[in-house]
This record gives structure tokens, C-alpha cells and sequence, in this order.
């Protein structure tokens, strides 16, 4: 007899495999076929693929940090993110599906974008949004969406869990 997965690690797995897969394609899909600060209009004026590099953090941080450092920081930080994500998820109740989806959509985000700054040392970001005149939000992709909404649908449950007078009981 094979061990029986539970509906929330099964959904854990899934949310984090396609989050993996879809940002690690994208990339590659975006080397392959758009140089390096090439641009691809969409909806003209407000949502391009582009091809930009990022060796730094979110909204370009840490990016006068030294080369030689910023890999293995990023990395570590990286492993350190997985391993309490991972301890969050053990944490959750059998039936707490959505929190195991966020929790797999940032496992997933953050892994890829680990993989690909190992790959390349920096990180591919091809979604560019000018979202008024001159002002347009720093270029990101795929893994960085899912993170967000791994952390959105976290907060949205707190929320939730807030606002039902019975809270874990009702689990």
C-alpha cells in the first residue's frame, strides 16, 4: 500500500510545482526570443514584455551591495525563506487548503527566482506596467507575482480568520 497524500499537501505540491515551472519557462522563453532590453508592446503605453536583468532585490535593493557577496546573501536568504515556509505549511491544520496554496505559490516563486539568479546571477524580469505618464512600476516576472499572491491570499485568510468568532475551532 502506497501512503495516502493529504488534499492539502497535494495542493502545497501542485501550487508550488506550477509556480516553479511557469516562472522558470517564462524565462527561458524571454532569452530565447527578446534581447537583452528588447521590448515587445502589448497594450500600447501600459503593459509591455521586455528583457531586463536584476542582480538585486526587490525594486533594485541591495544592488550596490558587493558582487561577491550578494549571490551567496541571496541564496542564503533564499534556503532560509523555503525552510520556514515549509515549517509554516507543517504547522497548518488538515483542512487548511488556501493557506497551503499561498504557501506553495511562495515556495515556488522563491525558487525559481533562486534558480535563476544561480543560472545567470541575476534574476530575468519581463512584465513592465506604465501605470500613469511618466511613472511605470519596476519591471518583474512570474515568481515575483506568485510570492505576492502567496502573501496576498495569506493576508486575506488572517483576515478571515480574524473575523470568524470560532476561528481554528471550526477546522
Amino acid at each position: 500500500m502506497s501512503p495516502r497524500v493529504s488534499p492539502k499537501a497535494k495542493l502545497f505540491v501542485v501550487a508550488a510545482l506550477v509556480a516553479f515551472v511557469s516562472d522558470i519557462s517564462s524565462k527561458l522563453w524571454i532569452v530565447a526570443n527578446l534581447e537583452i532590453h528588447g521590448r515587445i508592446d502589448v497594450i500600447e503605453g501600459f503593459f509591455a514584455i521586455t528583457h531586463v536583468r536584476n542582480p538585486a532585490a526587490a525594486f533594485g535593493l541591495l544592488r550596490d551591495f558587493p558582487e561577491e557577496f550578494r549571490l551567496p546573501f541571496f541564496v542564503g536568504v533564499s534556503v532560509l525563506a523555503a525552510l520556514l515556509v515549509i515549517s509554516f505549511y507543517r504547522k497548518l491544520a488538515p483542512g487548511d487548503r488556501l493557506s497551503a496554496v499561498a504557501l506553495g505559490l511562495i515556495l515556488g516563486g522563491a525558487m525559481g527566482n533562486t534558480l535563476d539568479r544561480v543560472a545567470r546571477g541575476e534574476v530575468v524580469d519581463f512584465l513592465h506596467f506604465r501605470l500613469w505618464r511618466n511613472f511605470s512600476w519596476p519591471d518583474f516576472n512570474f515568481a515575483d507575482s506568485f510570492i505576492v499572491v502567496g502573501v496576498a491570499l495569506l493576508f486575506v485568510e488572517l483576515l478571515a480568520a480574524e473575523s470568524d468568532p470560532e476561528g481554528d475551532e471550526a477546522r
